[in-house]
């Protein structure tokens, strides 16, 4: 039998054990459909604290991430994996309460709460949808094909990859549900985890573990200004940012709020932190730093270089398994988010009261899938993945969180002054973060976050009080529950 057979029978393997076992613990499930949107969007909040954790780490940890920090080849970069633990933590003891108390189903159906008003609610939905759509889905779907086409070395066009994934992924958003998608991700993040900590290892022995002839700036963790994350960013910008991913951003909170009871999903949660912080670092940043000992400054090529170099030839067929689920698992997980936030937010408050969610989703899913597939060639043009990503991500982070703030900080605030809040906050990043702006500031992209958050929460509070006339109130204590 051929290397190339025997990889392929393994990958086969190990991606049908993964079907099985999800299979197995999700049958017996069944659908009803008053109450379809909880069991198809969260689970019918069935999901233990196990499976939440497994289910945050894996949609967090794919290729965009092992490929776009490991790309950066700088220890560096791992500051993200530990100030996301202080965003675990805001998570679990301050916005998971808030979602539990008011028994929502997206995070943006808080806002409509808060603010007692639909649009707002519809508004947010749709740009985190088109954030999905946008963003995230051709990133990882981009960084997924070009690790396996790294990896493998194989001579097939990296968009045929890319159209194999979405396809795949696609499939099983629309067959599976968020329970499928979250009990997979579990067994394949085990995997995935157990494998890239090998990785690790594997990097440091091909060193001998001397980090002799490896320029500083790519071992020190305090940034200077040229570098992609300076020092004094990690004192501005960088908790609001944690804050928005790991507390509003509904494909990751969407797991947390699919629990039984909010002690289950906090469990879940501070277990995902533990993992964050005792695993995630090494294997984010090692192999990009051994890489360029080994190869030099290859960008996003590092990682996939490294694991077909170094892994044994019969792991292989267990790695790219491993791989195309957190691939698979991030994209479907995505898509899951994204039609969640369709039927709840738009359509069921503007289109139709009750539609038949399933059909619905998969209409949504094949949309965003085609778009998902033209917008790959603009991410092959990028020269760091991850670095583009973090600053796009700018462009919605601090605006949505502005209004997530003043919603639970304030009240009687006129949802009109959160919308125009959002919309200000937007034009205003756009333009002090890109070049052909006439505004365009030389702050580090970080920098500009808090900047914005401050901007769009004083909007918010003073068209509040100015433009529609409603005096600014604190929110009480019953408002916003710590835990």
């Amino acid at each position: 039998m051929s290397e190339n057979m025997i990889q392929l029978s393994v990958f086969a393997l190990v991606t049908a054990i993964i079907g099985l076992l999800t299979y197995m613990k999700c049958r017996g499930n069944n659908r009803h459909q008053s109450t379809q949107n909880k069991e198809y969007f969260l689970a019918g909040g069935g999901l233990s604290w196990i499976f939440v954790a497994g289910s945050i780490t894996l949609t967090n940890l794919s290729t965009d991430q092992l490929v776009g920090m490991n790309g950066n080849q700088m220890a560096l970069l791992a500051w993200w994996e530990f100030s996301a633990v202080i965003g675990l933590i805001i998570l679990a003891k301050l916005f998971l309460p808030v979602y539990y108390k008011y028994n929502c189903t997206t995070t943006t159906e808080l806002l409509e709460k808060r603010y007692n008003n639909k649009h707002i609610r519809a508004v947010i939905g749709a740009i985190f949808f088109l954030g999905n759509a946008f963003i995230y889905m051709p990133a990882v779907i981009y960084s997924g094909a070009l690790f396996m086409q790294t990896m493998f070395n194989v001579d097939i066009p990296l968009m045929y990859i890319a159209v194999a994934f979405a396809t795949l992924g696609a499939v099983y958003a629309f067959f599976g549900g968020l329970r499928a998608v979250a009990v997979s991700d579990t067994y394949s993040g085990v995997l995935l985890l157990g494998m890239a900590i090998f990785v690790v290892f594997l990097a440091l022995n091909a060193i001998n573990y001397d980090f002799s002839d490896i320029p500083a700036e790519r071992l020190t963790f305090i940034g200077d200004n040229d570098s992609p994350l300076p020092w004094h960013t990690l004192l501005t910008g960088m908790i609001f940012i944690q804050m928005f991913y790991w507390g509003t951003n509904q494909t990751i909170t969407q797991r947390a709020m699919a629990a039984p009871t909010l002690k289950e999903a906090q469990k879940g949660v501070f277990a995902a932190a533990g993992i964050r912080i005792l695993i995630v670092p090494a294997i984010v940043v090692i192999p990009g730093i051994v890489s360029y000992k080994l190869y030099g400054d290859i960008g996003d090529a590092a990682y996939g270089r490294i694991v077909g170099d170094l892994m044994p030839t019969w792991l292989t067929g267990v790695f790219a398994a491993a791989m195309a689920a957190a691939v698979l698992s991030t994209y479907n997980s995505l898509l899951n988010s994204a039609t969640a936030l369709y039927v709840c937010d738009i359509h069921e408050a503007y289109i139709k009261k009750d539609p038949n969610v399933v059909r619905l989703s998969g209409w949504v899913t094949l949309l965003l899938s085609i778009l998902t597939l033209t917008l790959v060639p603009i991410y092959q043009q990028a020269e760091s993945i991850i670095n583009l990503l973090q600053q796009l991500n700018g462009l919605l982070s601090m605006p949505i969180l502005s209004i997530f703030i003043v919603g639970l900080m304030f009240k009687n605030i006129d949802a009109r002054a959160g919308i125009g809040a959002v919309i200000f906050g937007v034009l205003l990043y756009a333009s002090l973060t890109f070049e052909f702006s006439p505004f365009y500031s030389s702050w580090h992209y970080i920098h500009l976050m808090p900047v914005t958050l401050a901007a769009c929460v004083s909007f918010a509070l003073l068209a509040n009080k100015f433009v529609f006339g409603n005096a600014i109130q604190f929110a009480s204590s019953n408002d916003i529950e710590i835990a």
